[in-house]
Formats: structure tokens, C-alpha cells, sequence
């Protein structure tokens, strides 16, 4: 599907990648989940992978949260910006080192939920207006609803893949 230009195919296509994930993740055995990549990366295994987009839902919902109740908020957290957001995923990967998989399944889960919910709130003009919000800048709701459900999905499909690869 092409990226999203409507709340129905932003709700679809998301739910379709987290599908796709888990239905991947759940085909490998335990031991193949928690073995680490053979191939170099900041990620170095799947529950890192599935941190990683549990921390970029909590950076969604709290922006948007934050700008609905009339707090301006940047979409990433000071001091990062687009150029040293790399930072900030490596600041999420060492936040979780002790994190265990289960626990990390447990909370892309329910952050998943939380961001299907808000964004089902928004409507289609809302989501894909463009400056529809000021807070959104020049671009809209609805490409960072894409960019943090979806297409991050799409990049962990991706790592996984490459996972099961390296023992296939």
C-alpha cells in the first residue's frame, strides 16, 4: 500500500505492519527471538527493535498530548533535533538493556493500542491537512502518525527479515 493519505488506510496499513511483525516474530522459536543479529547494527536483537518503536509511540503520544492541552511541544525532546535524533535511539537502546523480551512485547502492545485509539480520534482533514495544527509546523498530523505507526513497522519488518536470514 502507498503511504497513508487518509485515516482509514493510516489505521490499515498500521495494523496490517504490526500484524506482519508479530506473525514474523512469532514463527521463530524462542531461542531464534532472542538470539542476537549476526549483522552489525544498534539493534542488536529483537527486543531492542521492539523498544525502539514502543519509545517512538511514547515520543507521539506525548507530543501530541502535550500540544492538545495547549503545551508547545516539539515532536522530539530537547536537546534532540533531526539532525541528532540517532542519539536519542541509542539513549532508548541503553535504557533497555535490562528490559526483558516479554516485557517488551508487553509494552509495544499496549502502546500500540494507546496510539491507534488517539489517532482514531483525529478526523481526515485534521490527520492530513497540512499546518491543519500549528503545532505540526509545515507538514502534517497525519506523516507523523505514518512515520512512528506504519513505516516503522515497515523498518522492523525489514530487521527482522534479516534476522531470520542469518539462521534460515
Amino acid at each position: 500500500m502507498a503511504r497513508p493519505t487518509t485515516k482509514k488506510q493510516l489505521l490499515q496499513l498500521g495494523n496490517d505492519n504490526f500484524n506482519k511483525l508479530f506473525s514474523l516474530i512469532n514463527s521463530m522459536t524462542k531461542e531464534e527471538q532472542e538470539k542476537s543479529f549476526s549483522f552489525d547494527d544498534r539493534d542488536k536483537n529483537i527486543r531492542d527493535v521492539l523498544v525502539h518503536l514502543y519509545e517512538w509511540h511514547q515520543l507521539l503520544l506525548n507530543w501530541i498530548r502535550t500540544n492538545q492541552a495547549g503545551n508547545s511541544a516539539n515532536f522530539l525532546p530537547d536537546p534532540y533535533n533531526w539532525k541528532t535524533y540517532p542519539q536519542m535511539n541509542v539513549g532508548f537502546w541503553e535504557k533497555h538493556q535490562k528490559t526483558a523480551l516479554t516485557e517488551a512485547v508487553s509494552l509495544l502492545e499496549e502502546s500500540y493500542v494507546e496510539v491507534i485509539k488517539l489517532a482514531n480520534t483525529f478526523t481526515d482533514e485534521e490527520l492530513f491537512t497540512k499546518k491543519y495544527f500549528s503545532w505540526t509546523g509545515a507538514t502534517n498530523l497525519g506523516n507523523y502518525c505514518v512515520s512512528a505507526i506504519s513505516s516503522h513497522y515497515d523498518w522492523a519488518i525489514k530487521k527482522t527479515k534479516a534476522h531470520q536470514k542469518s539462521f534460515a
